[in-house]
């Protein structure tokens, strides 16, 4: 069982292997670590299966044959089709001690089961051609198919697909889970993700978001030691409505919203200030009290929600920047917030994030990263694959959040969500942490379907877990 903790690079996988081999382990054992680790998953999952273990020329698929070899002693009716001789000595080795029928892809047909050892972590250049073409018709032959390390074609360190990539049913990690096996696209083709533990110990500054370690209020606390949340409504009061009552379910000792005379609050225990003018609001949003300022949700693009945004950002006070907040801010706004004093986080999604960020290459952890460093904030790139960054290089990578968050309403929640755990905690990097997990969780808890309201409902659930 591979411990997810740290997730690696290619770079970090190759400096890892070099430790453990200048330690004395051979190449060779750690293939057969690793060979031996992934036929017990595929044994167990799928005993005594035809299986075709599809091998490539490189070490990845000198993975393949001790797979092979291992399914084999197992019982299992086994066939490897190689793309070429092995081109490495651990191959080479690998491939001596296999005893079953080797076939070269042109003669071999598809079997129930199919075992894609053609290329893994490092691959930089697309399959293509001939070798594409059969490694399609051997993978569409199969009922069953499973990648070993990542499928042939995913580019290990930002996810991308490098020649077309079919889904599998099950991928095998060896010795670490890499950038791709949680970043879109690739994330979306590895059904089932299982890793074996080769004896990698490495730190990386990329880890898996996991269940946090949450303390309750003890017996001294107030409204006030568990944070106030201050809330600057806008032109949509549904979305401010939403925030405020996802940080109350969320840990927020007070929670307030600042709006124009006129707007009704969500709930009795939400407290709402009116104003009438900026310099009212200066004068309330300046209360000591409020441990952070949400803005953003709801507020609108007009000429008003520029005004309430930059009387915000004059404020020095902890501030979380959501959704139109973000589009108003834009590149020239976000460089500027490096010079805070107290700590911003921001939560774009795609959009957005092109809206304020200046890099536009590179893995969506190096952008994210890149845009933490450059505004000094700590960023949560929201979408199917959300990435947590930090100004000082610490990245999270979220698991897959259900599905059925993809709907209106939802991005708000995340927001009141984080500004509760911020207002408890002071820690922007810790709450955004943890409200990515409490969302994602209360998300799979809400079941199929759910509006933002049956979302925010299912948050204290979550909570619950993690006590």
């Amino acid at each position: 069982m591979l411990n997810h903790g740290h997730i690696l690079t290619a770079e970090n996988m190759r400096t890892a292997e070099q430790e453990l081999i200048d330690d004395g382990v051979s190449v060779i054992e750690l293939m057969d670590r690793a060979g031996k680790g992934a036929a017990e998953y595929i044994a167990r999952s799928a005993p005594h299966t035809p299986t075709l273990v599809l091998c490539g020329p490189g070490n990845n698929g000198g993975d393949g044959y001790v797979i092979a070899q291992s399914l084999l002693e197992k019982g299992t009716e086994v066939i490897v089709a190689a793309s070429s001789d092995p081109g490495t000595d651990a191959a080479k080795n690998a491939r001596s001690l296999w005893k079953g029928e080797t076939l070269r892809l042109a003669d071999a047909k598809p079997a129930l089961q199919f075992v894609d050892c053609l290329f893994g972590t490092g691959l930089t250049k697309p399959v293509s051609g001939e070798l594409l073409d059969h490694h399609q018709r051997l993978y569409s032959g199969a009922r069953r198919r499973v990648a070993v390390d990542l499928p042939s074609g995913v580019d290990t360190d930002s996810g991308k697909l490098l020649n077309p990539v079919p889904p599998y049913d099950l991928t095998i990690a060896l010795g670490a889970f890499k950038p791709a096996h949680y970043l879109m696209p690739a994330c979306a083709l590895m059904g089932g993700l299982v890793g074996v533990d080769i004896g990698v110990d490495a730190a990386s500054s990329i880890r898996l978001l996991e269940r946090p370690s949450i303390c309750p209020p003890t017996s001294h606390d107030h409204k006030y030691t568990r944070g106030l949340v201050a809330i600057v409504a806008g032109e949509m009061p549904g979305a401010t409505k939403l925030a405020a009552l996802a940080a109350q379910h969320s840990g927020a000792g007070y929670v307030k919203i600042f709006a124009k005379s006129g707007f009704l609050p969500p709930h009795h225990s939400i407290v709402t200030e009116y104003h009438t003018g900026l310099e009212q609001l200066r004068a309330q949003l300046s209360d000591d009290r409020i441990d952070v300022i949400l803005i953003g949700s709801g507020l609108g693009r007009n000429d008003r929600a520029t005004e309430l945004l930059n009387l915000v950002l004059d404020i020095e006070k902890p501030v979380l920047l959501d959704a139109d907040a973000l589009i108003l801010l834009g590149q020239d706004g976000a460089n500027c917030l490096k010079s805070r004093f107290h700590p911003v986080i921001m939560t774009p999604h795609a959009g957005e994030f092109a809206a304020i960020a200046c890099q536009t290459e590179g893995s969506k952890i190096d952008r994210t990263t890149q845009l933490a460093t450059d505004c000094g904030a700590v960023i949560l790139h929201k979408g199917a694959d959300s990435v947590i960054a930090s100004p000082k290089g610490d990245v999270l990578l979220a698991p897959a959040s259900s599905s059925w968050l993809s709907t209106a309403g939802t991005g708000d929640v995340l927001a009141g969500i984080i500004a509760a755990r911020f207002a408890g905690l002071k820690d922007a990097f810790l709450a955004a942490e943890q409200g990515q997990w409490l969302h994602s969780r209360a998300g799979k808890l809400a079941g199929p379907a759910f509006s933002p309201e049956i979302l925010i409902d299912h948050i204290p659930k979550a909570l619950q877990g993690c006590l």
